[in-house]
């Protein structure tokens, strides 16, 4: 399963959102309304949890300096990884496009998609708040 947020337009240069999203603690503030849970496990894992919606552990699997950051499920039961894509689109810009992929049988992507795909938009916009 693919999902892929539109580019999304971000008032900071792209070295500003990749330090922003680099530092895991910041992604609390990027989390929906409906976040029951969000703790810090170590400086590259963290663990969340929606309301209604089993806790999940992301881990920072890649990174590569103003352009890119990979956190992806810590457990193989449910194996999906979360991407940033940053690109500068001016000095004081940049252009952040969010993308989900994982890979689930037909029945469980048939329940996930929709509350994946709202989890990975509010992602997105909440970008802005940065």
């Amino acid at each position: 399963m693919h999902i892929e947020t539109q580019p999304r337009i971000i008032d900071k240069s792209d070295k500003v959102v990749f330090e922003f999203l680099s530092d895991l603690k910041n992604f609390e503030q990027l989390m929906p309304d409906s976040r029951d849970k969000f703790e810090i496990l170590d400086e590259d894992t963290f663990i969340f949890a929606l309301k209604g919606m089993p806790e999940i552990i992301l881990k920072r699997k890649e990174q590569n300096p103003n352009s890119l950051i990979i956190l992806g499920a810590a457990s193989d039961k449910l194996p999906f990884t979360l991407k940033a894509d940053i690109k500068a689109a001016s000095e004081e810009k940049s252009e952040v496009v969010l993308s989900f992929q994982g890979d689930f049988n037909p029945m469980m992507e048939m329940m996930i998609k929709i509350p994946i795909t709202n989890f990975v938009t509010t992602l997105s916009e909440n970008l802005k708040k940065i």
